[in-house]
């Protein structure tokens, strides 16, 4: 009993761990879908808010949706100017200004400390301004209030052209389906080049005799340890004089050509597969090629799918080569668009932000979801000896 006791100890003590760990990861993830759901007025406010709320009150006698600006320090009024450069509108005065202002002004209400300023919510793009007041904070009623707009409004303004719709801007817009489409060129070709090109090469290091593999093996991974910066010049300088910059070939032909990670990932699978069969193949007839074909990838269908689903998150997530290499708004992926959003004038809409980054993650989300258990069958079988 003493022993059960202490796996079960040592057990839940794990668990708890785990829990608390995942908890770190799950909460940045909570927050930014929470936060693509609130108006713009919620997403920064001090204390946080998790809840999306739309407050509502009585404006001139009619009940409508407001934002709560800020809290009255101290008592006063909201009064009319009579005479003046302002005269006819309306303003607060606390008690010292209505000493200075004196009979200028006619007093519509008194405000008492701790009332909150509020604005009407209208629809952008409608003429006049917002109608405000200082209510009492028992005017205000709210309820739970999910903004599921700003999806859409997030989306129709990625390229910056929606907050000008009059403007040049407009007539060169680019829709989200477009970056989207891009972002699918980039990661799907780039894929079916990463699983066959490497798979190839692989299956030369790990199953066909050859003078020098193991030197060339150990050359290959040598290029693991040249940092990307290094390369970014020669690069540049080379897909220029092909005429590809400003085009997407820079960002999924050179996964035609071989990596040494997926290589030795794929290498490493390769060698936990029975020899037998490709010397039984041999006998038979087949070709090297035809036992790569036939035998060879039917069985590594695992390591093949960890390698495709690591070069579809490092393209979709890809923000230094499309910056790069890419110049006309035309050809960004999403990665490209989502900074470009964010670096719009006017200052950052971060419920818009989430919203944007939120469909970015969720394909890769859903991508994940569907191959795990052949990701973690390829990660759990590869290096191992049948």
């Amino acid at each position: 009993m003493t022993t059960d006791a202490a796996k079960l100890t040592r057990r839940a003590v794990i668990y708890a761990l785990l829990i608390a760990a995942s908890f770190l990861f799950v909460v940045p993830f909570l927050w930014l879908l929470i936060t693509s759901l609130k108006p713009i007025e919620q997403s920064t406010t001090m204390p946080p808010k998790w809840i999306p709320e739309a407050y509502f009150t009585e404006i001139d006698g009619q009940k409508v949706e407001v934002t709560k600006d800020f809290r009255v320090g101290q008592a006063g009024v909201v009064a009319e100017e009579l005479q003046g450069e302002h005269a006819g509108q309306r303003n607060f005065f606390s008690a010292q200004q209505m000493s200075t202002v004196g009979p200028n002004i006619r007093v519509i209400y008194p405000v008492e400390a701790g009332w909150w300023r509020v604005t009407e919510k209208r629809p952008e793009h409608t003429p006049g301004n917002p109608r405000w007041a200082y209510v009492p904070p028992a005017a205000i009623t709210s309820r739970i209030a999910f903004r599921w707009r700003n999806y859409y409004d997030a989306l129709s303004r990625l390229d910056g052209s929606a907050d000008d719709p009059s403007g040049i801007a407009a007539k060169h817009r680019v829709s989200f389906w477009r970056f989207l489409s891009n972002s699918l060129i980039i990661c799907v070709l780039g894929v079916i080049g990463t699983v066959l090109s490497n798979a190839i090469v692989a299956y030369g290091f790990a199953r066909v005799r050859w003078r020098g593999r193991d030197l060339f093996f150990a050359l290959t991974l040598a290029t693991m340890m040249v940092p990307f910066p290094v390369l970014m010049v020669p690069l540049y300088s080379v897909f220029k004089n092909l005429g590809w910059i400003g085009t997407l070939l820079p960002l999924w032909v050179p996964s035609w050509f071989g990596s040494a990670f997926n290589i030795f990932l794929m290498r490493q699978f390769f060698l936990g597969i029975p020899e037998e069969l490709s010397e039984a193949a041999r006998i038979d007839g087949c070709s090297e090629w035809r036992i790569f074909w036939r035998i060879i990838l039917p069985l590594s269908k695992p390591v093949l799918a960890t390698a495709a689903l690591f070069h579809f998150l490092y393209a979709w997530n890809d923000f230094m080569g499309p910056l790069l290499y890419l110049t006309r708004k035309e050809t960004f992926p999403l990665s490209l668009a989502l900074q470009n959003f964010q670096a719009q004038n006017g200052g950052v809409q971060w419920h818009h932000l989430m919203a944007a980054s939120a469909v970015t993650i969720f394909p890769v989300i859903v991508l994940f979801f569907l191959a795990q258990k052949t990701f973690i069958r390829g990660i759990a079988t590869t290096g191992s000896k049948s």
